[in-house]
């Protein structure tokens, strides 16, 4: 799977999301791909914060050391409030058919 979803979501699509100054967060492109592990799976936010801290598979897939211990499963909460602002979901879709589109050819 990682093979397929690798460079599908990079943390320069979500660049204009946060502020430049402040504390360093979570890799958005990495919570993009959770979200989407998320609906696959049909997890609830905790179960999906717990998919990151346990499953190898999970880890593999998002690239993560076997000892990364996740996060709290309100930042994917977090992460679809600001999912939801002004036009960024149509352009985070249009993102991803392009890459997948690209990969394709």
């Amino acid at each position: 799977m990682r093979d397929r979803l690798d460079e599908l979501f990079v943390d320069e699509d979500f660049a204009d999301w946060y502020p430049e100054d402040g504390h360093p967060g979570l890799s958005p492109a990495r919570l993009a791909l959770v979200s989407v592990l998320q609906y696959t799976e049909n997890l609830t936010d905790r179960q999906a914060a717990e998919a990151v801290r346990c499953p190898l598979d999970w880890k593999y897939c998002l690239r993560l050391e076997l000892d990364d211990a996740g996060f709290d499963f309100s930042v994917l909460s977090e992460f679809r409030d600001r999912l939801t602002q002004g036009d960024r979901a149509d352009r985070l879709l249009a993102v991803m058919v392009e890459r997948r589109c690209s990969a394709i050819r």
